[in-house]
């Protein structure tokens, strides 16, 4: 039976897990950038409080298979590491679909035990739609300059015109249909909505859109798109897409966003991960 409730926040700084918290971020991001971190000082913090924490290292514009390879090759180091026997992923954005196929692809139900996916869009992306409409976007030229892009942006094997088509919501329907659960793992999903276009600046004109034409929304992912699973549920406030990380460092409507991961992970090791 699907569940969706609205999570409830809180912070109790003895939280513990059995297993490590592997962080898989979404497009755009990086974990290989010396000086910024996309999650804020969320790792600091849950470090700090005991957690371990590791990252997923994945491209911003890799597809999902090249990306699930490299998530493989970085949790099978992270197990050896930690001598753990499973990790807990949680992942933001396109993470959440790299995070699925890996699971699906190299049958890691025995080493994965959660997975929580914030603002990914499992059913597609309208955006995306919209820029595959779009012509140029289809020419030899477009893909060749993407790449070049996407190398200097500091990755290993970007491919920025497939990832755009596989967040489509036509690809992503195809997704659906073929990479199916595992029954060892525990999967949740969490989203979010803007308020209003004037919550992030950044999303104005992608929320706007999306609002007019689909219905609420993070300012990118539509929230029917984050509603994945059997486990979905909806983190109250004006938080768009990039917010939920917690990268500015300070409160958003009043919620402190590190509270919020402090509360999936509590759950996650009231329930043995």
């Amino acid at each position: 039976m699907k569940k969706e409730c609205i999570i409830n926040i809180y912070m109790d700084k003895n939280m513990k897990l059995k297993y490590p918290i592997v962080f898989v971020h979404g497009i755009i991001a990086h974990d290989r950038f010396r000086y910024f971190s996309f999650w804020g000082r969320i790792p600091k913090i849950l470090k700090q409080n005991g957690i371990k924490v590791f990252f997923g290292n994945t491209d911003s514009w890799g597809s999902c298979e090249s990306n699930a390879k490299i998530l493989k090759e970085n949790i099978e180091k992270i197990l050896i590491e930690t001598k753990s026997e499973k990790v807990n992923i949680i992942a933001h954005s396109k993470g959440g679909i790299d995070s699925r196929y890996l699971i699906w692809k190299y049958d890691f139900g025995n080493k994965i035990a959660s997975l929580t996916t914030l603002s990914t869009p499992h059913h597609g992306s309208e955006l995306a739609d919209l820029i595959y409409k779009i012509p140029i976007i289809h020419f030899g030229i477009t893909k060749i300059a993407l790449k070049i892009f996407g190398k200097l942006y500091g990755d290993i094997n970007p491919d920025m015109y497939n990832v755009n088509y596989q967040l489509t919501t036509e690809k992503m329907k195809e997704f659906n249909e073929n990479i199916i659960m595992d029954n060892n793992v525990y999967y949740q999903s969490f989203y979010t909505i803007m308020r209003n276009s004037f919550d992030d600046l950044m999303f104005f004109y992608t929320h706007l859109y999306l609002k007019l034409k689909f219905g609420e929304n993070d300012g990118f992912v539509c929230s029917y798109s984050s509603k994945w699973g059997n486990n979905f549920m909806k983190i109250e406030g004006g938080i768009s897409h990039a917010e939920i990380l917690g990268y500015k460092n300070k409160k958003i409507s009043g919620i402190s966003i590190p509270d919020i991961y402090f509360s999936i992970i509590n759950d996650l090791g009231n329930r043995g991960f």
